[in-house]
């Protein structure tokens, strides 16, 4: 439940939005205790890549295991399974199109990943309606491309991840088909108001991205730039999310959402000084040193 009432939704439009800093990352990017084992850190799943569109789920599962996560398996056609273990050897791999080894996986995973490169035709809707229907209220589950196309006219769906911690991570054209409202139209208040309807966070990919939260105002970025508009970037943001929820689990979840996303266009940001266009494998080659600088200044 929202925190802050419907009627002072009319006057988030600029002033009540919290502006991220830096500071978001000393509170979250912490040391590991010495006694810690890969259990502590999360098990994340994420689940697409179909036969064209493997790279999405592979830089998701990636960036998951650089981010930190404890554990990730990567839910994904077959034809996607050399690429994988060629470029994330940490990443376990299951046959998305098997019935009981992906319900198995997902009864399993903390976090859930659903989406990048899935694909829109019913073999992809099939498989959406499976771990949605699969899951239960303590998980995380992140929404994220087709998944939210798909999401769109599923008002079942729609209404059992209102009831998980669910968290979309739309563009903005994604944005108007899961909530109707045209892009030229997408004001805080509306979104809000939408938001609030489908009760879970939304990440609005744009330049400034806003996070609209479920329990508080939203938050908004003022970093990043034109140099992250590039294919990946939203599935490797969505691996990021997973791994800080997946090990940092003992803090505030919607601060944790700030901190994925703040760091995913801080590397980037950083990057841009020495190149005109950053890449998303650029990212997650960056996440562990980046990560450690944070953890370094608490010690």
């Amino acid at each position: 439940m929202l925190n802050y009432n419907s009627n002072s939704i009319t006057s988030l439009e600029g002033d009540h939005i919290h502006q991220l800093q830096k500071n978001i990352l000393k509170k979250i990017i912490l040391p590991r205790p010495l006694e810690s084992h890969k259990g502590n850190f999360g098990h994340i799943l994420t689940i697409g890549g179909n036969e064209n569109y493997g790279g999405a789920i592979i830089m998701s599962s990636s960036a998951a295991v650089h981010g930190g996560a404890g554990l990730v398996s990567c839910a994904t056609d077959s034809k996607n399974l050399t690429a994988l273990h060629s470029i994330v050897p940490e990443a376990m791999f299951i046959n998305y199109n098997n019935d009981v080894d992906l319900i198995n996986a997902v009864k399993k995973a903390d976090v859930i990943v659903i989406g990048p490169g899935l694909g829109e035709n019913t073999a992809a809707l099939k498989i959406l309606k499976k771990v949605v229907l699969n899951t239960v209220e303590k998980q995380f589950i992140i929404v994220d491309g087709s998944a939210i196309t798909l999401i769109s006219d599923q008002q079942n769906l729609k209404t059992i991840l209102a009831n998980r911690k669910t968290i979309y991570t739309p563009h903005q054209m994604e944005w108007q088909r899961l909530s109707g409202i045209k892009i030229a139209e997408q004001s805080v208040s509306k979104n809000i108001l939408k938001q609030h309807e489908l009760a879970g966070t939304v990440v609005l990919k744009k330049y400034h991205t806003t996070i609209y939260h479920t329990n508080t105002p939203p938050s908004q970025l003022k970093i990043g730039g034109p140099y992250m508009s590039t294919g990946g970037m939203g599935d490797t943001l969505t691996g990021i999310i997973a791994a800080f929820l997946g090990q940092f689990h003992y803090k505030n979840y919607e601060q944790i959402v700030d901190a994925a996303v703040y760091t995913h266009s801080a590397i980037s940001q950083k990057l841009s000084s020495s190149r005109y266009v950053v890449l998303p494998m650029d990212i997650i080659g960056e996440l562990q040193n980046f990560m450690y600088k944070y953890a370094s200044q608490a010690r």
